[in-house]
Parts: C-alpha cells; structure tokens; sequence
C-alpha cells in the first residue's frame, strides 16, 4: 500500500475527526476521491449510496484501514484521546465461533478495571459487560451473551458488536450499517441508542442504505455515487429539495407490487409440532422456536416476519436442514424430511434451497463465482461441467449479472451482486422451495428495489417454484402472496398478505412502513 497522507495537523477546537481531499485508488480504479468530512462531537453525520459508492471505505479511512494495494493520498485527522469505534456491516466476520460471545466483552472489560483489587475485578467486569449489551438493546443479555456466535440471529450478533464500541468508550463510532437485519421496532432502539451516544458527546459516522433511519438520526448527509460526493446538507433539504438526480432516485418510493392471484393447491411443504432449541453454556436446552403447523403450498411466497430473536431464521435453518436440534415432522410433498442435510439426499436437497442473508460469507473468496454457481447443477442435477457453466451463464445474466462480471472472485463483486449471484446458485438446482433469509437487508434502497423486482419475476415465470421469504421488512413482505408472524419463537398470526400487512399498519394502505421507526 502506498501513503501520501498529509501530516495530521492540529484539529480545530470543535471537530473530533475530519477528511481533506481522500482518494483511494487500487488497480489503477479510484474506490473514493475527493472526499471532504468533518465531525463534531456529539454530531451523526451519515453517509448514504449504492453498494460499491465508497462508504465504507470512507469509514475505514478514519480507523487508518485502507485495501491491500491501495494507493491513498489526502488527509485524516482524529482527535487522539481515544480510539475510533466500528461497528461493521456483517458482524459475524469479527466475532470468533470458537469462543462465546461475552468473551470479547470480557477481554475489553478486562483491561479497563486493572486498577481495581484483584478481588473487585471480576464483578466490576461482569458489570460493565451487561451494561455495555444493555446499552445495545441486547435483552436477555445474559442468556444470550452464553450462545456461540452462529447461536445469535443476525440483528443479535449486531448488537453485540455495537456493545463492544460502546464498552471501547471510543470518542468517534463507525457504524457500518448498524440496523441491517433489525425489525422496525429494535431499529428504533438502536436508533435511540445512537442518539443517546451523541448526546453523550461521541460523535457518530453513520453508514447507511437505510433512508429512515438517515432522515431520523443524521445532523448532515453525505449522497456518495461512484466514489464521490454528489450532494450533502441537513437530510430535511436533501428530502424535500434533492438537487441530483442520483438523489432523487435513492429517496424514491419503494416499488409497489401488483396483487396476483394466491396459489390455492396442495401444500409442498409442511411443518408440524415443531419445537427447536439451542444449548446454552450449562449444555441445558433452552427452546426458541415452537411451531404447531405452517404449511407452504406449490407456487405461493410466503413471508415470515418478526422481529429479530422472534425465530424466523432458525425456523428457516430447521427448513433447510442447517439447524437439527429439533422435534416434529418436516413434510416435502407429504414425505418425512431428513432434519439434517447430512441426513437428506439429493433430490431433497436440491428440492429445499436456501440463500443467505450474508451472501458474501456464504461464498468462497478464493474461486471464482461462475465456478461456485455452476457447481451446483455438477453436484445436484449430475449436470456436466460445461453444460453446468452455460445453464450458470444464463441464470446469472437473466439476474443481470454479465459474463466478464460473474467471472472474478467475490471480493470484486458488491454486496447486491453477490445476493444475485447467490440466489443463481440456489436456482440452477431447481429447487420446489427457495428460502430467502433477509436477502434485501442489507442492501441500499435502488438494489433493494432491483431484487425485489427479480424475486416478483420469478414467481411469475416459474409456478411450480415455492418462495419463503425471512424478513423483517414490511414492504419486502409486500411481494408475499400470505404472511407468517413469528414473536418470541411462537406463531401469532397468519394469513393472506393483505389482510396482514393491513393490520401491521403496512402493505399498500401504508407504503414505505417497513422502513419506519417506531
């Protein structure tokens, strides 16, 4: 990597960071250029913008990270009585599965109280560990904090990883994504979290595809396309006077869907008494899933909703055979099905797909993606290599993934791309159910609007494919032809998506709902 950083001058009396004239260029390709930011304390300033807009390595810049290769010049100063916190988009890469989650809570704790007698330690750290997963809206903590990472849904292990920058004490927090996963609801805790932090004086650089969110924290926005800054001011302007266009299409309107007619034919897929659990540190099982029935029947979207820790993704991991501590009966086409892929052949695993909501994590960052994609129709359908490589062609440039594009590593690819790319696996096994868990989650407003558009394609031009989609997202459960609502691992309500949505305050008597703070 090479540095042309300008030496850092003496900030000014009322900023804790700021950025002059950034660029970042790898492979001869700027990532951001030109970039300008300064932080107060106690302000939220967001960066918004597509997937590859140069957000997060903007917020990099300020913890002094920068891709390997890079050539960077400009300049970024920090106030240097603390360390930056950074909470990152995919929060299951910093947390080790080998070890509990409260253990990095711990080692942080740990160096804090050294001034402490020894014998006043342990409790001083037990202490700031739970207020710290308290201040992060971590309920249960306790519990929770007991479960390896894998143990946690994905708004859970979010959460703990804001716990550690908050616990850090840092004056400066990144906060990459920071509601990605999170139901309306936790979202408006985390959101009111973050606003205490800045109230505290601890300045926040919030990065974002989550508009509402934006518009209820922010005290500046910053629209980045390409690597640039295209517009910036007070978010109330930027929403009631957007001067780009680029602006002007990321603040628009969530697609509205059509009503089609709900498939009314015999059930694929059934489950029965299901009751799921996890084990905590004692080994004791704890149960968090208990299911009397739901079934999915042949061409329908189903949408199972709930807040985050309500058991959506472990009931889709019980579907998909990834989560086997369960009882009762899982029925594809009226046949018991195996409750672990260990367990399931090959026609019931390429019939039950599942496709990530971290799609990055699910592949490999060594091959290629067009290898990774034609892999499956070589391993499930018995399809040749290069027969295999043409039907993946295909699938992935009607996702509207190009040839040259699907051919690098996933390291090349954004995030958008890569859910599309992810979802191409799972359909050349021609699977009857795709389970979708949170796959817009993460993804700014212009790409969610992309995939929703592919998924609403789908069930159009394929009727004999079954779509169950994990979401916590209103207007994503929009697309859904019937609604499953998941609290506290137990099924409260179900029913036409209409009559659902309706009563959730959403759906086409509310648009954009799902993306309230509530």
């Amino acid at each position: 990597m090479t540095q042309d950083i300008a030496p850092a001058t003496t900030l000014p009396a009322d900023h804790v960071a700021e950025i002059r004239g950034l660029r970042v260029e790898v492979g001869g390709s700027a990532l951001v250029d030109g970039i300008d930011l300064s932080v107060r304390p106690g302000e939220i300033v967001a960066l918004v913008g597509t997937s590859g807009s140069g957000k997060t390595t903007t917020g990099l810049a300020l913890l002094g990270e920068f891709p390997a290769g890079a050539t960077v010049s400009g300049e970024v100063r920090v106030a240097g009585d603390g360390p930056v916190g950074y909470v990152p988009q995919h929060p299951a890469a910093v947390l080790n599965p080998t070890r509990r989650t409260d253990a990095l809570l711990r080692d942080i704790a740990r160096t804090q109280v050294r001034a402490l007698p020894w014998r006043a330690r342990r409790a001083e750290i037990r202490r700031r560990v739970l207020r710290a997963a308290e201040s992060a809206q971590l309920a249960d903590a306790e519990a929770l904090l007991r479960r390896y990472p894998h143990q946690l849904s994905g708004g859970q292990q979010q959460r703990v990883v804001l716990a550690q920058a908050l616990l850090l004490g840092a004056r400066v927090v990144v906060a990459d994504e920071p509601t990605t996963g999170l139901d309306p609801v936790t979202k408006g805790r985390v959101v009111e979290r973050l606003a205490a932090v800045a109230a505290q004086g601890v300045a926040v650089v919030l990065l974002s595809h989550d508009l509402d969110v934006v518009r209820a924290l922010a005290d500046q926005m910053l629209v980045l396309r390409n690597g640039r800054v295209v517009e910036s001011g007070p978010p109330e302007r930027l929403w009631t006077d957007p001067r780009h266009p680029w602006t002007r299409e990321l603040l628009a309107p969530p697609t509205e869907f059509g009503q089609r007619t709900a498939p009314s034919g015999t059930p694929v897929l059934r489950v029965r008494d299901l009751v799921a659990r996890y084990r905590d540190g004692s080994r004791a099982a704890v149960d968090v899933l208990r299911l009397p029935a739901l079934d999915v029947r042949a061409g329908e979207c189903l949408a199972v909703l709930g807040r985050s820790g309500s058991g959506k993704t472990t009931l889709a991991r019980c579907l998909a055979g990834l989560h086997r501590d369960h009882s009762g009966q899982l029925l594809l086409d009226g046949a018991a099905l195996p409750r672990s892929v260990r367990g399931r052949d090959t026609a019931q695993l390429a019939a039950v797909q599942y496709v990530f909501q971290d799609a990055r994590a699910s592949f490999d960052m060594v091959r290629g993606v067009l290898d990774q994609v034609a892999r499956t129709a070589v391993t499930l359908r018995d399809a040749t290599p290069a027969a295999a490589r043409e039907e993946a062609l295909d699938t992935l440039e009607g996702l509207g993934l190009a040839a040259g594009l699907v051919r690098r590593g996933p390291g090349q690819l954004s995030g958008g791309e890569l859910q599309r790319a992810a979802l191409a696996r799972a359909l050349l096994a021609r699977p009857r159910v795709l389970i979708c868990d949170e796959v817009t989650s993460g993804l700014d407003t212009v790409t969610r609007r992309d995939l929703l558009g592919v998924l609403a394609k789908l069930l159009e031009e394929r009727d004999d494919l079954s779509l169950v989609l994990i979401t916590h997202d209103l207007d994503t459960a929009a697309l859904a032809d019937r609604v499953a609502v998941l609290e506290k691992g137990t099924l409260v309500q179900q029913g036409p998506a209409r009559d659902v949505l309706h009563d959730l305050g959403a759906g086409p008597f509310r648009r954009g709902a799902g993306h309230e703070i509530s």
